[in-house]
């Protein structure tokens, strides 16, 4: 690997965060402690933190409804996201929004988006404002196999290209859209970035189990993208080791295949390559573990202390 031992302790780092957090979150969940609906990324670490590792502060940032791990990727407090996730006045949307809506301006992250393709005009939108004002900024816009088959992601598609818009279409392929599988839902089978031909947008696919391929695709494309030549468009192949939701029984796929994917878990192959490389040892291993676990709890802490919204919020946000 390319790459010196502080990008690797970075890399290695955000992604186990992500996994903890997204653990934890599950266990919170049965017990009743977290509300709604909950989608987990277990699994698809690779490619939030192979990807946002390229990106610029001033940089944009809009995704799905499975969105934890976009957003411990980019740098929003795990404190902040626990406490929304628990519906606490604390939390980034105020409480109001929970696991699938999950905003840090500050941060450039525009969202969690609970409408499947919603977040997509929304992206172009963004990328126009940057184009209008002149503006050396990009957009990632992420959305998963599900969002392929709506309306907007067509529409997205062309106006970005003939504008051509900044902003790099990144497409999380899990396979599934909530228990289907995407050949029984799209014509043109998985390979979906092919779709990206007829908008004359160039694409790629990618391995979205390896945070190192999506670093360095995603830096090319965005390279074209920073130099005005228009969207790209990247299908990240991953996998999903739990189901759609925590309300999923998992019926439609078989252990095996589920235990033939965990083979290539994202951190575990990372750590394992990166160990026999010389690029790391075992001590930072265990620190870093350390202090992943050190930042989860002290975000269960906060969470639990924190306040949940009083009946007066009912009329805060609200527009007419």
């Amino acid at each position: 690997m390319d790459l010196d031992n502080g990008q690797i302790v970075q890399l290695y780092e955000k992604m186990l965060l992500i996994r903890r957090f997204e653990e934890q979150s599950g266990r919170l969940y049965m017990q009743g402690k977290i509300h709604g609906f909950l989608h987990l990324y277990i699994g698809e670490e690779a490619i939030a933190v192979g990807a946002i590792s390229s990106l610029r502060d001033d940089d944009y940032i809009i995704t799905h409804y499975r969105d934890h791990g976009h957003a411990l990727a980019r740098g929003v407090h795990p404190n902040l996201i626990m406490a929304e996730l628990m519906g606490k006045v604390t939390g980034t949307s105020g409480g109001k929004g929970g696991s699938m809506h999950i905003f840090d301006v500050s941060k450039g992250f525009m969202g969690g988006h609970a409408i499947v393709g919603g977040q997509m005009p929304l992206a172009a939108g963004l990328a126009l404002a940057i184009k209008y004002r002149n503006e050396d900024r990009a957009v990632l816009c992420v959305f998963g196999d599900g969002a392929v088959n709506e309306g907007s992601f067509h529409e997205t598609l062309n106006l970005a290209s003939l504008w051509k818009l900044p902003i790099v279409f990144l497409l999380e392929n899990n396979l599934y859209g909530m228990g289907t599988h995407i050949e029984r839902t799209r014509a043109g089978g998985k390979d979906i970035y092919l779709a990206a031909d007829a908008y004359k947008i160039p694409a790629a696919q990618i391995d979205g189990m390896d945070v190192v391929a999506v670093r360095d695709s995603f830096s090319e494309a965005l390279e074209r993208v920073r130099a005005g030549e228009g969207p790209v468009f990247l299908e990240a192949m991953t996998y999903r080791f739990v189901g759609h939701s925590l309300q999923d029984p998992q019926e439609y796929r078989e252990s095996d295949e589920i235990d033939q994917w965990r083979i290539r878990d994202p951190i575990d192959t990372f750590r394992e390559a990166a160990l026999v490389d010389g690029l790391i040892d075992d001590g930072q291993i265990t620190r870093i573990g350390e202090r992943v676990d050190a930042a989860v709890s002290e975000a269960i802490a906060f969470a639990e202390q924190s306040d949940e919204p009083g009946p007066e919020a009912l009329f805060e946000n609200v527009y007419g």
